[in-house]
């Protein structure tokens, strides 16, 4: 989507600078970067810490090989106000886009997906007591 907007904004100033100035030259790049120029994407501890989304709605922060797992905002709407939490226990082993759980609210249930492989090393047990913590903080608490 982004990219078909900088598109449209190409044509865009493209075409008013053809009609503006027709004789004279206009610039492939009126935001300024010359030909040739290089583009660098730099990572760092900044970018390993960004959550990561699925098609299903769930997302993964990775931190020194731990992942935490949850579901995004857009779902926890979609759910409605969450009464259950079905979480896996310490230690099961999962595969990717695998079941591990699910959630149940006044609207509907929802099963969970794994959006890696791996063993789980710790659950969020305040979710046992107080469900509604997914749909109060999904990125933080919940």
């Amino acid at each position: 989507m982004a990219l078909r907007a900088v598109r449209s904004v190409r044509a865009a100033v493209g075409s008013l600078c053809a009609i503006s100035a027709p004789s004279a030259g206009c610039s492939p790049r009126p935001w300024g970067l010359r030909a040739g120029a290089v583009r660098a994407l730099r990572t760092g501890p900044a970018l390993l810490s960004v959550r990561k989304f699925t098609e299903k709605h769930e997302w993964v922060k990775t931190e020194n090989s731990v992942g935490t797992v949850g579901i995004s905002n857009f779902a926890q709407e979609a759910l409605g106000d969450v009464v259950y939490c079905s979480l896996p226990e310490v230690g099961t082993k999962l595969n990717k886009q695998e079941e591990f759980g699910a959630l149940e609210s006044v609207k509907a249930a929802s099963e969970l997906y794994s959006p890696l492989s791996g063993k789980v090393t710790e659950i969020n047990k305040a979710l046992a007591e107080n469900p509604g913590l997914v749909n109060k903080s999904c990125y933080e608490d919940g």
